[in-house]
């Protein structure tokens, strides 16, 4: 190629090949008869090396040095050059997810207060150690879901903390169900994310947000988690139990409401509203067991065989056995 042509391929001025020239950096191997400057192959491939070094902040002074010495080769530089790039590309994806996420808020009418605006961008920081943009995406993405009925929910345990109910007492299991299926709703029941959040949180004091949990509660609910845990861990694997889902609460509380309308008007359990609903409860259970059989049976014996699990579920004691027995009732209605 001609010094004009090349230049406009390479995106650069002429005036800049004359300077690759007089400092020696990049020669044209050839000249025509009437003494234009001709760029062969690997005249073009020094430059791309060149303007690849550039890009990775290197001085023309040392460009030289490195091609001139056999330092780089082409393969090498472009593979640095494609890490710098890459580097580039998860900056701005971090910057671009921050941006969106600002952006949605504010659209939504969530202006903060600085301090909450600063603590919020703090966290970005810390999380940026530690989680993918994807997951930074969950996390402050999410936030806004639960936020509210986890601020409700700590009130709560805050008031059994003071009162010096013991972690252990079956009292505080209904809400260290809550704080589990709040988790799972923040965290999109990402059983591994739950666990790093968890850990990060513990060990690194700039991971905790002005409005998060302190740690004398979050040692106390975790203790009253860990016992719900090992109830479960006595009938399922680990993998089993990442495996259940969650199921709204709305649902739950609509068939809560209608089966406690039909025992307030003592409707027996063999009667067909009460067969139906029991059925209706039994198609919720098997979606909290991702449909599967073994699952299901084991999900029901561990309600039934686990005081912990049983004191804190989506239905009260009373419902859930009302339920229970339409159930049978509508397996076997002989008997019922």
């Amino acid at each position: 190629m001609r010094i004009g042509e090349l230049a406009k391929h390479a995106g650069l001025t002429v005036r800049t090949l004359h300077h690759y020239d007089a400092i020696g950096l990049l020669k044209p191997s050839d000249r025509t008869e009437g003494g234009y400057r001709i760029y062969g192959q690997a005249d073009i491939a020094r430059l791309h090396s060149i303007q690849a070094m550039r890009q990775l902040g290197l001085s023309l002074e040392d460009i030289g040095r490195l091609l001139d010495g056999g330092g780089a080769t082409l393969p090498v530089i472009v593979e640095q050059q494609l890490r710098a790039v890459e580097r580039q590309i998860e900056q701005a994806t971090r910057l671009r997810t921050r941006l969106t996420l600002i952006l949605s808020n504010l659209s939504a009418g969530q202006v903060p207060e600085t301090r909450d605006w600063l603590a919020s961008l703090r966290l970005m920081n810390t999380f940026d150690k530690y989680f993918s943009t994807d997951e930074l995406k969950i996390i402050f993405g999410n936030w806004k879901r639960i936020s509210d009925d986890m601020a409700a929910l700590m009130a709560e345990v805050r008031g059994v903390m003071r009162a010096g109910v013991p972690p252990e007492s079956l009292e505080v299991q209904p809400m260290a169900h809550r704080w589990m299926n709040l988790m799972g709703i923040w965290m999109e029941g990402d059983f591994d994310l739950i666990r790093r959040w968890g850990e990060i949180y513990t060990q690194d004091p700039s991971a905790r947000g002005p409005k998060g949990p302190d740690m004398n509660m979050v040692g106390y609910i975790d203790r009253a988690i860990q016992l719900r845990l090992a109830a479960f861990l006595r009938h399922f694997t680990l993998d089993e139990l990442k495996r259940l889902k969650l199921v709204p609460q709305p649902e739950w509380d609509a068939l809560s409401r209608t089966a406690e309308e039909l025992m307030q008007q003592d409707v027996p359990t063999h009667d067909a509203r009460a067969r139906a609903l029991g059925r209706e409860w039994l198609v919720l259970m098997n979606r909290v067991a991702d449909h599967d059989a073994i699952l299901l049976d084991k999900l029901l014996a561990t309600y039934r065989l686990e005081p912990v699990v049983a004191a804190s579920s989506a239905l009260a004691l009373p419902v859930r056995q009302y339920l229970e027995r339409a159930v049978q009732a509508a397996l076997d209605p002989i008997a019922a």
